[in-house]
């Protein structure tokens, strides 16, 4: 089970989402787990993912400073370093690629590496089911998400929703990434400055800013 796969929109919207996790089993191979989760990360960082966490906090930190313009004032660029070094127990940790070539290229070497732990990959079925052919692997197990059931219309619009969801537990509010989208549409902000906002409000590190900066751009150009 992972939050990501409540991520909204069609399977073409993920061509430029995949997700690794890597996840130690209590009892079972977590002993020395952190410095194999560290290996990890390092593997994965090595092939520029968009984002990256270690269940505390992801690439882009949030900021101590509660001024209104600090969001827009901070360096943009991820910070893996810190995402590794910060890493102090056994848990879940991810990267989140913004391409299927950097995808296959850190899955290839997460299979050398063969750190005894259990790696996910989340993506669209079909994107998972070819990147597991491409690297060598039979899928053993599939999992689907249902979609979205609002009887009563009280769910955003898709944009919103699309921005929103890839925070799977809920840290990205519908309001916010509401708030975004219109200060990009009224050129109020970047769509960096929107992205890296919103990517802070995600501690697991699996919040996509390429995605989501393509996103508020199509928003902008196609906006009635």
């Amino acid at each position: 089970m992972t939050n990501t796969l409540h991520r909204y929109g069609d399977a073409e919207s993920f061509s430029d989402d995949y997700i690794i996790f890597a996840i130690p089993c209590k009892g079972k191979n977590d002993e020395g787990a952190v410095d194999k989760l560290k290996t990890f990360l390092r593997i994965c960082a090595a092939h520029k993912p968009a984002n990256m966490g270690n269940s505390q906090f992801g690439s882009y930190k949030p900021s101590k400073s509660l001024k209104p313009t600090v969001h827009w004032n901070r360096e943009l660029d991820a910070d893996y370093e810190t995402v590794i070094d910060a890493l102090s127990k056994s848990g879940t940790v991810a990267a989140v690629f913004d391409s299927r070539e950097k995808t296959e290229g850190c899955l290839k070497d997460v299979i050398k590496a063969d750190l005894g732990l259990s790696v996910n990959v989340s993506a669209s079925v079909e994107g998972a089911k070819n990147l597991g052919e491409c690297c060598g692997l039979s899928r053993h197990s599939v999992e689907y998400s249902l979609g979205f059931t609002d009887p009563h219309d009280h769910l955003p619009n898709s944009q919103v929703l699309e921005l929103s969801t890839m925070c799977g537990h809920g840290m990205v509010s519908f309001n916010m990434a509401r708030k975004m989208l219109d200060m990009v549409r009224e050129g109020r902000r970047t769509p960096d400055q929107a992205v890296t906002t919103l990517a802070r409000f995600c501690p697991c590190g699996v919040y996509n800013p390429s995605r989501a900066k393509r996103l508020l751009e199509d928003a902008r150009n196609h906006q009635a």
